[in-house]
């Protein structure tokens, strides 16, 4: 009697029939059967066209290609090609494109308009697929990649926790149309990282700097820019500051500091130099004034009485003085074209101290006034400086101070 046989190869025997060989025949379909659950094969696909994948019917072989559960496609490709099963084979394939060149696999049965999984010119992915086989006219080849989490899936992953999922050097995450969204470098021996964190509401979330390193303790954030572009802190106010500390707003380097409005456009400036005894300079835009909308002053300074009084005029541009014997008045250091300052000389309870001026002060009809001599009273003098000279501006005499 003839033998009846499976999509798959597997021989259904009749009762009656193959007297004697039933112990072989059924190890042999034991044999189809382990290749239909996971067995391998490798199969050189024709380089052009369709390759038909073989049924060898009762024999547990490579050459009984559609029962394999893995199957491995080769060949270096000259054109677009398909790979085909019969319409009554039904089975579940893990199968991988080892194929070369830029040329596309499709997986599909013989005959029928039912669907089928194609890789795409490139794609060495590997893909989970199951033949249905589901009418005997036009069965469906179905793709079941996107079920399983591969190395080339697009897998959503709702409500799963990662714990600790690791990114290549340049490595990313992407948005929704596949375009890198946040890019992660490596470090060799990276100990220093940053930790996000979520806030409840009244609070905001928190980008900190945090170490697994014993040794580091005060770690910068640092935010590089590409080139010349910048850093731009989109809000209305900015906040510097840790818990009530005294904030530093620094240049990174010897670079000058520059506070603006509108990137420099239109703008006054107030420029910090970076340099040794560097000028703190305001610079108006057009007709801009510099406005103090409450007092500014210049603390007033203790000269120390000595046979040469020493005045810094920098340091000490407003200055007092209490003369306890004759005194002479050295020449200001540090003075700079249209700088005004101004020094209170008082007499010590005694009084009768003489102040004589170094030649560098000029006073009107190059005549200086004569001090008060009285205890305890002083004098005002106001000075402003041009051509290395101290060109008196005004003096009141006789102040009671104390």
């Amino acid at each position: 009697m003839a033998s009846n046989y499976t999509g798959l190869g597997v021989q259904l025997m009749t009762t009656g029939e193959k007297a004697g060989t039933w112990g072989t025949l059924t190890n042999t379909n034991w044999n189809i059967m382990e290749q239909i659950s996971g067995g391998y094969v490798s199969i050189a696909l024709n380089t052009t066209g369709a390759t038909t994948l073989a049924v060898s019917d009762g024999a547990a072989t490579d050459a009984n290609q559609v029962a394999h559960k893995v199957m491995n496609f080769t060949a270096a490709l000259g054109g677009n090609v398909t790979v085909t099963i019969p319409l009554d084979v039904q089975n579940v394939y893990i199968i991988k494109n080892s194929t070369t060149e830029a040329f596309s696999v499709e997986f599909k049965y013989v005959s029928g308009s039912g669907s089928s999984v194609t890789w795409a010119s490139g794609d060495r992915g590997t893909k989970i697929v199951y033949a249905t086989a589901n009418d005997g006219t036009n069965p469906d080849i179905v793709d079941a990649t996107s079920a399983f989490v591969t190395a080339t899936s697009t897998t959503t992953l709702s409500n799963k926790t990662l714990t600790a999922p690791k990114f290549a050097d340049g490595g990313f995450i992407a948005d929704a149309n596949g375009l890198e969204a946040l890019v992660f470098g490596a470090a060799s021996t990276a100990v220093n990282e940053f930790k996000i964190t979520n806030a409840a509401t009244g609070s905001g979330p928190i980008l900190s700097a945090i170490s697994t390193s014993t040794t580091d303790s005060n770690i910068d954030i640092n935010v590089t820019p590409l080139g010349t572009g910048n850093v731009n802190l989109l809000a209305d106010t900015v906040q510097c500051g840790d818990l009530n500390a005294a904030v530093t707003v620094t240049s990174n380097g010897t670079g000058d500091l520059i506070l603006n409005t509108n990137n420099g456009s239109s703008s006054s400036d107030i420029t910090i130099t970076d340099a040794a005894n560097g000028d703190i300079t305001f610079t108006n835009n057009g007709t801009g004034k510099v406005k103090f909308n409450d007092a500014a002053y210049n603390p007033e300074a203790t000269l120390t009485d000595a046979a040469t009084v020493t005045w810094d005029a920098q340091a000490e541009p407003i200055a007092q003085v209490t003369l306890t014997d004759n005194r002479n008045m050295g020449a200001p250091s540090n003075g700079v074209a249209g700088q005004f300052i101004s020094l209170l000389v008082i007499q010590d309870a005694g009084g009768t101290n003489t102040l004589t001026w170094n030649a560098v002060f000029e006073f009107p009809a190059e005549t200086a006034p004569v001090l008060t001599t009285t205890g305890d009273l002083a004098d005002l003098f106001v000075f402003r400086y041009h051509n290395s000279k101290w060109l008196q501006v005004g003096a009141t005499l006789a102040l009671t101070v104390a």
